[in-house]
């Protein structure tokens, strides 16, 4: 059973991350999905969205999906990530990711995130990430 729900994850974030623009699009039992607006700024020469943009999305995405789950632990932290970039995303559709936890113990979590350009059923990329988990598991 989750520690945290939708609507405190969703204020966390929005209290502690209001800089990312990054929307909690919804949570079931099995994934965490984050969107991503995608504006000038997070576009590469060549009208793609750029891997930065992507990448910062996924490692975001694995970390709500870790809060989720142990409560607000404000220093966990991404130890190892890695980044396949499969498709050209649409540069006028937001990018949405899908994480589902791998693995979640006491000192390391494992996410899997698949990312979307909204509207394409197929993943324009997939990212794994492993986040330390501090000793104590409560708000830092």
């Amino acid at each position: 059973m989750p520690k945290l729900t939708e609507e405190e994850l969703r204020n966390f974030f929005e209290h502690e991350f209001p800089q990312m623009n990054f929307i909690l699009e919804r949570c079931d039992d099995e994934y965490v999905t984050i969107r991503k607006e995608v504006f000038q700024q997070n576009l590469r020469p060549g009208g793609t969205v750029s891997g930065p943009t992507m990448m910062a999305l996924a490692d975001f995405a694995i970390y709500a999906a870790i809060l989720r789950e142990i409560g607000l632990v404000k220093l966990a932290v991404t130890t190892s990530f890695n980044i396949n970039f499969l498709k050209k995303p649409l540069a006028s559709k937001d990018i949405l990711a899908k994480c589902k936890l791998l693995k979640c113990g006491k000192t390391l979590a494992i996410g899997e995130v698949s990312l979307f350009s909204e509207g394409i059923d197929e993943p324009v990329a997939h990212a794994v990430g492993t986040y330390s988990i501090p000793p104590t598991k409560q708000s830092q």
